[in-house]
């Protein structure tokens, strides 16, 4: 499968099931996955302070990004995907970073294979680019980041490492994110705070554009 081809059909997939660019979808001849679900008050809020549980695991403070996503079992299928990517060492670095870790249900969310073909090793670059994607320099905590769509009047934008834009804004009390290509994906869990950065649980998967 080639980048193009499967980078087309996450998109498809992904913005199926949060019900954008439908057409699309259906043109390309895959199956929906599940639809994302919409924030509920159950959803941790936005401006938690401390490490909050994921998933009722705790996580210290005193580990770096790439530790804890690793040692959660609710993030593993991220995990995996960090280690076919070779992006430990990236995640584990010192510095400022904030992460948007999709759930293993957020994962499960996309057409059954599509992760498997994501972690096969021609499609690494793929992998690199979705993951990175996920990824934003300098350590932003949920207050902050409201706080930035509300300055913006309401749509605030985020440049990924991936160099690629993230829309964010408010559904509620949630954070909700829009991807280059259209799709949704919100804040679950926020401002898990770690030696080198922030982690915020989002439920989707965010895809980037084709280009490039």
């Amino acid at each position: 499968m080639t980048r193009t081809i499967l980078f087309t059909a996450v998109a498809a997939l992904a913005l199926a099931g949060c019900g954008g660019r439908k057409d699309e979808a259906e043109s390309a001849g895959s199956a929906a996955p599940t639809a994302l679900p919409s924030p509920t008050p159950t959803a941790t809020p936005v401006a938690a302070t401390g490490n909050p549980e994921i998933a009722g695991t705790a996580v210290p403070t005193d580990r770096s990004i790439a530790d804890t996503i690793a040692a959660t079992p609710s993030l593993s299928t991220l995990a995996q995907a960090i280690r076919a990517a070779d992006l430990t060492p990236r995640l584990a670095a010192p510095g400022s970073i904030t992460v948007f870790a999709p759930s293993n249900a957020a994962f499960g969310r996309l057409a059954p294979g599509t992760v498997d073909s994501l972690l096969k090793p021609e499609n690494k670059a793929s992998l690199v680019k979705l993951l990175s994607y996920h990824v934003v320099a300098g350590s932003i905590t949920a207050d902050q980041l409201v706080a930035m769509i509300r300055a913006a009047g309401g749509t605030a934008t985020l440049t990924s490492i991936l160099g690629q834009p993230i829309r964010a804004t408010m559904t509620g009390n949630v954070v909700t994110l829009t991807s280059a290509t259209g799709n949704l994906s919100y804040v679950e869990i926020a401002d898990i705070r770690q030696t080198n950065g922030v982690i915020h649980v989002v439920n989707g998967v965010l895809v980037p554009t084709l280009a490039n």
